[in-house]
């Protein structure tokens, strides 16, 4: 189940990097996210940073009337959620909000709405709506985008992704996954990548085009 999920999250952060959850307000802003740290746990191994994928319970509030819109633990089946830090997969407030966090943790936040759902709102949350999140994070793995998976995918070690490494790594991926797929899907998912993220359209995702976080590292 956890390497389905690391895969779909990690086709998604390459596929969806450019895209934002609908409704959220893009501008540049100089508002923050308030956060308040209710709980740390006395030993942090490892914090939480962009690219992460993280797995995480949180429930959504509205400021104003402190009714909630949102709760993980009863939405479906009520599993926490898994997604990658920072590629847009929620709001932009919870993705500052989720940084530097320790496995264990607890925060309470205080989201803007210039960092949530701006002036159209979203759903049940009208327009111009400050949001409130309790979240407890409880797990944290290298993500698609992180460092660690670069260089995994980098088997040449020149600090560029080229068709075939990508393709192997795919190959990889779906070998430990076990589900039988149409052999077209793979070529799909590899000539998506390269639509989407080789700008430069040289046949290689370098480490600015992948790396949208501008890692020192890299």
């Amino acid at each position: 189940m956890y390497l389905c999920c690391k895969l779909m999250l990690f086709v998604h952060a390459f596929i969806l990097l450019n895209c934002h959850i609908q409704g959220q307000e893009t501008k540049d802003t100089q508002e923050d996210v308030k956060i308040e740290v209710v709980y740390v746990p006395s030993e942090c191994e490892q914090k939480s940073r962009r690219g992460d994928l993280v797995n995480a319970h949180y429930d959504g509030f509205l400021a104003h009337n402190m009714s909630k819109f949102f709760c993980s633990r009863s939405e479906k089946d009520g599993h926490p959620k898994w997604f990658v830090v920072g590629v847009g997969q929620v709001i932009k407030g919870l993705d500052i909000a989720l940084l530097d966090m320790c496995r264990g943790e607890k925060r309470k936040v205080v989201i803007p709405p210039s960092l949530a759902y701006g002036e159209k709102g979203y759903d049940n949350i009208p327009p111009n709506s400050t949001l409130i999140f309790e979240i407890e994070l409880l797990g944290i793995s290298r993500g698609p985008r992180s460092i660690e998976a670069f260089l995994q995918i980098d088997l040449d070690n020149d600090k560029q992704l080229s068709k075939d490494e990508i393709s192997h790594y795919l190959s990889e991926e779906f070998r430990k996954d076990g589900k039988k797929r149409d052999p077209s899907v793979h070529g799909l998912i590899l000539k998506d990548i390269f639509e989407k993220n080789d700008h430069d359209g040289n046949g290689f995702i370098s480490t600015r085009e992948y790396n949208v976080y501008k890692h020192d590292e890299l």
